[in-house]
């Protein structure tokens, strides 16, 4: 799919039906076919990457310049069936347009054109609509770290109640996993938009106005990594008292079966040597040898039992 957007005193319209011959500043690609791709390419230079070329993780791949302009490729985070996921986002930036290129719908985006659409979105230049994409990730981190914390507020109350269950604790152990991967991803793309963002102003420094938004966005960025410090640390400590309170669950009912079974071992003792067939077995022709056998047994049972409740081991 491709979309088109020109600028139009100062501000950012989404054209309707674009084309590669279209008068647009920002020709955004969202999982181009192979004609996409050629017409693409064919127009501008190659402009489009592949998937597995977007993927790379080495800084000479993500991050170049050519005659075609400024290439950078940068994670933007998205939720797919209830997960967190990060997606590559390859920009192409010269003096006349932008290029982006993706393979899922990112909530940046499409944000970013309902901007548009509902109130009026200041940029100047193509420089200008992808430091507004940048700063829209920023925002959208921001808010992930927010509802982050409130999740980690949930998980705190119930981790710390005392009537809490075994089942509900590992309930609890599975949400502090999403929530930490979720926080990893969003550390991710954090230090990613640091490493973009200053590889961008090697080459945009004659624009002051775009070299101030630059550094706004990195010290946001900066702010946003010791949130993610924080939540990490919560996650941790959280986790450490689920743990905790799991097996001290588990050892009191392994306390439990310890003590029943050290209660019934002497009245089993008892019945197990009255119960040998010997012929030579004085209380076995006794009269009251019955009753004195099982009073023995409950005398033997209840013992034990006394002397852990003095110890305070009940």
């Amino acid at each position: 799919m491709l979309r088109g957007f020109s600028i139009e005193d100062g501000r950012l319209r989404q054209l309707q039906d674009a084309t590669v011959h279209s008068a647009c500043q920002w020709f955004d690609l969202l999982a181009p076919d192979d004609e996409e791709r050629t017409l693409v390419d064919r127009k501008f230079g190659d402009v489009v990457p592949e998937t597995d070329e977007m993927e790379e993780l080495e800084a000479s791949s993500r991050y170049y310049v050519d005659d075609d302009g400024i290439h950078i490729n940068s994670l933007f985070m998205y939720r797919s069936e209830g997960f967190a996921k990060n997606g590559t986002v390859a920009f192409t930036l010269s003096d006349e347009r932008l290029i982006t290129t993706r393979d899922v719908e990112l909530p940046d985006f499409r944000l970013l054109r309902l901007r548009a659409r509902a109130v009026p979105v200041r940029v100047r230049s193509p420089l200008g609509i992808m430091l507004a994409l940048f700063e829209q990730k920023v925002d959208h981190l921001a808010d992930e770290l927010e509802d982050l914390y409130v999740e980690l507020e949930n998980v705190s109350r119930t981790v710390l109640m005392e009537e809490e269950t075994t089942e509900d604790l590992e309930g609890d152990i599975d949400d502090l996993g999403q929530v930490e991967d979720t926080n990893g991803k969003v550390r991710l793309c954090i230090m990613d938009t640091q490493r973009a963002i200053s590889y961008l102003m090697r080459h945009v420094r004659d624009d002051a106005e775009s070299l101030e938004t630059c550094r706004e966005i990195l010290r946001d960025a900066e702010s946003l990594l010791a949130h993610t410090n924080f939540v990490f640390e919560k996650v941790n400590f959280l986790m450490a008292a689920a743990q905790g309170f799991i097996g001290i669950k588990q050892n009191q009912i392994i306390k439990i079966f310890s003590i029943a079974a050290v209660v019934f071992l002497p009245p089993t003792l008892v019945a197990s040597i009255y119960g040998m067939n010997y012929a030579h077995m004085p209380e076995l022709q006794w009269e009251y040898g019955y009753p004195m056998a099982l009073g023995l047994m409950v005398l033997s049972g209840i013992a034990p039992y006394v002397f852990f409740k003095r110890k305070g081991w009940l």
